[in-house]
């Protein structure tokens, strides 16, 4: 199989995705990874395969999509989980009781969730922070602490946490540092270059891109974590079915292309949205009003397609304005190539406590775009028709 590092270093992120993970079918040289719908393979004798002896160890179609995977954020693994929250659970079963973790705050809501209410009950500590200061996170940092865990841009707030500040603080300390890079994809930002550990992404999102399946990844130039993680793939046994993964591999050959055009429509819908006085807030990265906008700049190449706001009025008025969007439809997910909306503090973030929803900011005036690939003015005017 391909992989990224048979393009070598400077080989262009778009020819990456094209070509990354796959080559011709050998008996019939089709060009598209065939669909190996199979649950076991034949022995020629006890013990002697061909590689491959029960899917949920191993598939030549899901072989495929992880090297593609790795190949994207030029990693030496990639591993492959039937959603993102199976890839969260897989490397918090890395933990043992007694481990402290810093997790990003403004997180996603299934993470603090898994974290909260499944995993903290084993006696590991789970501790919410803002990550925005280096010099904080340092002080926060326990000889028990195994893991930080970063989203940046966070969800949904859109903060950012400077990679290579908390890696380096994390691994001085012996912990790892686990980065979900699933707002900005592999194409907009490459945590493992920047000093982390684990790369995550739910592939249902972005690199999906299309809103017909859900998957996770993890990526790593770790040989010692790597052996550990398909350990756990392969005992817990939340993998992807062969189509999901042949559907990933058509997605990714697209994935450079599409997120040119959710950054640049992304870009334009924000700098509508700030020009409203029907918003008080408007949160996007790629506007030099973010605070952390120099950051951004620093460490992505892009600005991905998400973009918050915050609507003013109350909840009803909220209501009203998602109810008129005909562009936009009001459902949670993101990255799919439609624009959706999402109203955090009552869909994606109803799980986390109200008074943690509270404290960093996620209140009911709030809302998330996701902002697809159709044509930019569409999406300018609907917002407008809907606010009138």
């Amino acid at each position: 199989m391909k992989n990224g590092h048979s393009f070598g270093r400077t080989a262009g992120i778009e020819t990456i995705c094209v070509h990354a993970g796959v080559e011709p079918e050998a008996t019939t040289g089709a060009i598209m990874t065939p669909i190996f719908q199979t649950s076991t393979y034949v022995q020629s004798a006890p013990g002697e395969h061909k590689g491959y002896d029960y899917s949920r160890g191993g598939n030549p179609t899901r072989t495929a999509l992880e090297a593609a995977l790795a190949a994207l954020e030029r990693a030496k693994h990639g591993i492959s989980f039937a959603s993102g929250l199976a890839a969260v659970h897989a490397i918090a079963q890395l933990l043992n009781p007694g481990d402290h973790v810093l997790v990003c705050d403004d997180v996603y809501g299934g993470t603090g969730r898994l974290f909260r209410r499944l995993f903290a009950k084993y006696a590991i500590d789970f501790e919410f922070v803002d990550m925005r200061n280096p010099d904080a996170l340092k002080s926060l940092l326990r000889p028990k602490t195994r893991l930080v865990w970063i989203e940046t841009p966070t969800n949904p707030l859109l903060r950012i946490v400077d990679i290579r500040a908390a890696a380096e603080i994390a691994k001085a300390k012996g912990a790892w540092t686990v980065v979900d890079n699933t707002f900005a994809s592999p194409i907009f930002q490459q945590p493992l270059n920047l000093g982390a550990d684990i790369v995550l992404h739910s592939t249902t999102k972005y690199i999906g891109g299309h809103s017909d399946l859900v998957g996770g990844a993890l990526m790593t130039n770790d040989e010692s974590l790597a052996e550990q993680l398909r350990f756990i793939q392969f005992a817990g046994g939340a993998i992807n079915a062969p189509q999901e993964c042949f559907i990933l591999l058509r997605s990714i050959k697209t994935l450079a292309l599409r997120m040119q055009r959710h950054h640049e429509n992304a870009c334009v819908v924000a700098q509508e949205l700030n020009q409203l006085s029907a918003f008080s807030e408007v949160i996007f990265p790629g506007l030099e009003s973010h605070p952390q906008h120099a950051l951004a700049r620093q460490q992505m190449s892009g600005y991905s397609g998400m973009v918050s706001a915050r609507l003013k009025g109350s909840f009803d008025d909220v209501k009203k304005f998602v109810s008129r969007l005909k562009v936009f439809s009001l459902a949670e997910s993101l990255g799919g190539v439609e624009s959706l909306v999402n109203h955090p503090e009552t869909m994606t973030h109803a799980s986390v406590p109200p008074d943690h929803r509270k404290k960093i900011g996620i209140d009911s005036g709030l809302l998330r775009f996701s902002v697809g690939i159709e044509t930019a003015h569409d999406l300018v005017d609907d917002i407008r028709q809907a606010l009138s």
